[in-house]
């Protein structure tokens, strides 16, 4: 059993929920810790319990499915992981609404790779994008599936057997201090060395030094990426860390939100493009059916786990 799952057991008691906001809470000046704590400990609890139950679930039902369960999955632990830090979630009403749109009327020879989803000025996830990454896309702003999809580490290696090449590149780990980037990327971001460096600052921790050779851009950090929102990414499994091939993928946004905008449009599919969504699983007939089903492998595992990362953190920093 993993550190994370040990620490989802642990909380999900209604005795470890509240000691474990009670640490939350001990820096906040303006209100009691452990009056905060017995309040909310219930409502932690729930969103936890019903967030897990929903991805357990989603893992033994038919594919059909799936997008629905891991969607409503991931709300519920977005909440838990908010009230650990607005503890007077939700403030208001329009909080409860999902924060983002798609097309209702799907166009001729639709694909998944192509739709869009546009980001609405309120709603969970406007909220949680500010308030857990201190992230904030412009107000309707629309982002392409494909965009998506292709800043998720482990589809990488799908891309490059679909399009003959993979949208990120790896440039490190995890486990070392060295990020190693290779030097054509300039020419895909057609940014001089001094202009990318300085862009990827705002991003890394301190970097102690920096070689330039003829091919190749190698950084010293002060310390290892452990967690950190785009534009660099982390592959859950060798702890591989990604960066963006070209300027068109580029997008400095946090995974988890990622993954909240794909799960909100594959589970309004299932939902209401019936005929749309039966054909996909009935013919499995182009690169959608490939995409979705592995994306839905790969969510099923990587959001409670990233998850579970940021509440566990929580308690380092209280």
């Amino acid at each position: 059993m993993s550190e994370i799952q040990t620490f989802y057991t642990y909380l999900r008691t209604e005795q470890g929920a509240r000691d474990y906001l009670f640490r939350c809470y001990k820096p906040f000046h303006h209100l009691d810790p452990e009056k905060k704590s017995y309040e909310n400990a219930q409502a932690f609890l729930y969103y936890l319990d019903h967030g897990l139950r929903l991805y357990d679930n989603g893992k033994h039902v038919d594919l059909f499915f799936k997008p629905v369960l891991y969607f409503y999955g991931m709300v519920h632990l977005l909440k838990a992981c908010l009230l650990t830090i607005r503890p007077d979630y939700p403030e208001s009403a329009s909080l409860l609404a999902h924060g983002v749109s798609t097309r209702k009327k799907k166009k001729k020879n639709y694909t998944f790779m192509n739709d869009e989803v546009k980001v609405q000025v309120q709603g969970l996830f406007p909220y949680f994008t500010k308030h857990l990454y201190s992230k904030q896309l412009l107000s309707f702003e629309k982002l392409s599936m494909k965009q998506l999809l292709a800043l998720i580490p482990e589809m990488n290696r799908l891309f490059s057997f679909f399009h003959q090449k993979s949208p990120m590149v790896i440039v490190g780990s995890t486990t070392s201090n060295v990020l190693t980037f290779p030097e054509f990327i300039l020419d895909c971001y057609q940014l001089t060395t001094n202009t990318f460096l300085r862009k990827l600052r705002y991003y890394l921790p301190e970097i102690e030094t920096e070689e330039v050779k003829q091919d190749t851009i190698k950084l010293h950090l002060k310390r290892p990426i452990d967690c950190t929102p785009g534009p660099f990414f982390i592959h859950s499994q060798n702890e591989s860390i990604y960066f963006p091939r070209t300027r068109h993928n580029y997008l400095p946004i946090a995974e988890v939100m990622i993954h909240y905008l794909l799960l909100y449009n594959l589970s309004m599919l299932a939902r209401y493009e019936t005929e749309w969504w039966g054909d996909l699983f009935a013919t499995k007939s182009d690169e959608d059916y490939s995409f979705i089903t592995h994306f839905l492998t790969i969510t099923a595992e990587k959001m409670p786990h990233m998850l579970g990362c940021y509440l566990l953190k929580q308690t380092k920093l209280s």
